[in-house]
């Protein structure tokens, strides 16, 4: 049996109630997750105050309190994982950006504020609206770049995830791409 195949049999098992199953699930999955949150960070400005492990282990809290997932496979647990270490750094961003408008102030030095540049949540926050407005004109084109951008997947991944042809990923993929790009020199709508 492959590692994929005991990853999505332990997902099945999980989601019919078998608590011994996340049990077994988590070290196999362990690697991954910290390569999809270093993945993530990578992204981020240095010095970002959440790390890689921070960000698995939330991510590991949130996966837990989904009782009610019914996981397809190792490429759907995965996507969704990537989606919630998007919503958390998304959140952390947008915590950031609150307190860079006067909450949580604090003097800091001029190398402080260069070390620490918001520009990065901004951008982060900037793709997010991007994608909310994509989602509502093409969900899946959305889809696909949350997965391939946020969640570091590839193409066959993505194609497994959301049961389509992989020449569809990269057919609407790049679509997305001209779209966002677009969507992001245009600025927000309000």
């Amino acid at each position: 049996m492959t590692q994929s195949h005991c990853i999505t049999q332990l997902l099945i098992q999980w989601s019919e109630g078998d608590e011994t199953a996340l049990d077994q699930l988590m070290p196999l999955v362990e690697r991954e997750l910290r390569r999809l949150a270093r993945n993530f960070m990578r992204k981020e400005n240095p010095g970002h105050t959440l790390q890689p492990t921070a960000l698995v282990n939330e991510t590991y809290l949130k996966l837990v309190d989904q009782n009610r997932a019914q996981w397809q496979n190792r490429a759907h647990f995965f996507a969704i994982a990537a989606q919630i270490m998007r919503r958390i750094l998304l959140d952390h961003a947008k915590k950031r950006n609150r307190a860079k408008r006067g909450g949580h102030m604090q003097q800091v030095s001029i190398s402080d504020r260069l070390a620490f540049s918001n520009k990065k949540s901004e951008e982060l926050i900037a793709l997010d609206e991007a994608l909310v407005r994509l989602s509502a004109v093409d969900p899946l084109m959305s889809k696909i770049t949350e997965l391939r951008y946020f969640g570091g997947l590839g193409v066959e991944e993505i194609a497994e995830a959301l049961g389509i042809a992989p020449i569809t990923v990269m057919r609407h993929g790049k679509m997305a791409r001209a779209w966002l790009r677009r969507e992001i020199a245009r600025g927000s709508p309000s």
